[in-house]
Formats: C-alpha cells, sequence, structure tokens
C-alpha cells in the first residue's frame, strides 16, 4: 500500500494517478471485506497458472438458474461450474437481469496449455473410477496435475474456492470449442 500511495502522489498526470486510486481502492476493498486470505490463495493460483476460479458448482442448470435468480448479492462475471462445464453469471441490476452464459475460457485454458507441452502424467489410470478414487484420496490435493486415463491425458484441479476436486478430459477443449462455434452459428 505504501508503495502505491508513494506513487500515487508523484503521479505524473490525472490518468495516471487515477490509476494508482483504484489500485489502492481494489486494495483496501479486499481488506475491508476480510478477502486478504482469499486474495493471496488467488495470487497463488495465478502463479501456479491454475485453470479460472470458479464460485460455486451445480449438477443441473436449473439449480444454478435458481440459485442465480435468488440470490441477494448476485455475482457479476464469476465462473460456476455446471455438470463440470464453466459459465459464466451475468448481473445487470439497473434493468434487473440475470443470466448465465457459456463460458469458452476454460476451453482457452486447455488448449494454451496443450500448445505449451503437456508434461508427463503425475499418474497413469485404467478407468475413471480409479483416477477418482486417487484424487479423493489425496490428503492434499493437487492444484492441477496431468493425468492419462485409459491413454486420453486428463487435467486432475482441485477448485480450492468450494473444494472441489474434478476431472477434466484435454479433449474437452476441442470439444467445447466446436459446441461454442455451434452456438455462434444459431
Amino acid at each position: 500500500m505504501e508503495f502505491l500511495g508513494r506513487h500515487h502522489e508523484e503521479a505524473a498526470s490525472a490518468e495516471e494517478k487515477e490509476r494508482f486510486s483504484m489500485a489502492l481502492d481494489a486494495l483496501g476493498f479486499i481488506f475491508a471485506l476480510g478477502q486478504t486470505y482469499g486474495f493471496g490463495e488467488y495470487r497463488q493460483d495465478v502463479a501456479a497458472k491454475g485453470p479460472p476460479v470458479v464460485i460455486a458448482a451445480f449438477d443441473t442448470r436449473e439449480e444454478a438458474e435458481s440459485w442465480l435468480q435468488n440470490h441477494p448479492e448476485p455475482p457479476h462475471h464469476a465462473n460456476i461450474l455446471i455438470a463440470g462445464q464453466y459459465f459464466l453469471t451475468a448481473d445487470d441490476p439497473d434493468i434487473n437481469h440475470r443470466a448465465i452464459l457459456r463460458d469458452p475460457a476454460f476451453a482457452h485454458y486447455l488448449k494454451e496449455m496443450i500448445q505449451e507441452g503437456l508434461p508427463a502424467p503425475m499418474a497413469t489410470f485404467n478407468t475413471l473410477e480409479e483416477a477418482n478414487t486417487w484424487l479423493q484420496s489425496q490428503p492434499e490435493p493437487p492444484r492441477q496435475v496431468f493425468v492419462t486415463i485409459a491413454g486420453e491425458y486428463h487435467l486432475a484441479v482441485y477448485h480450492y474456492r468450494i473444494k472441489l476436486r474434478a476431472l477434466y478430459p484435454i479433449s474437452m477443449a476441442a470439444r467445447s470449442a466446436q459446441e461454442g462455434e455451434a452456438a455462434d452459428g444459431v
């Protein structure tokens, strides 16, 4: 805070001062809401190149819609999972409109990992059940590691904000891209 405050005072332009003010306000907001630890976890996740953070998970879209419509302070532009797929929340209080939209962020994340080159898998399994048993039995789940299941690469993820362990097939990136193109064409 001291660093930002000093640079705020030394800023040459009003625009630069406003940028430093916004950064100071963002930190003040984090502290005021008691989210210091959450922010620290978020920074660790960013440094580890973790997948997009999710704030909630639901089995069905209906459950997610009900949650969003009944939320006293609906999140805007936050990732949620519905049946293991990434979606984005939207809220426009001016017109009292809330929505859940498909979010290709995770598919893009997987594509980027593929382009960078997949590392050797941490473990290999014959079935999804074996892999899930392994993932659920980890005393401290890995934030993200690669495993193979029946020869196919999967990303094992721990969604720390919601305490959820999940396995995502790398082929999800291609499938999600195709679904997105189909939805765009409709």
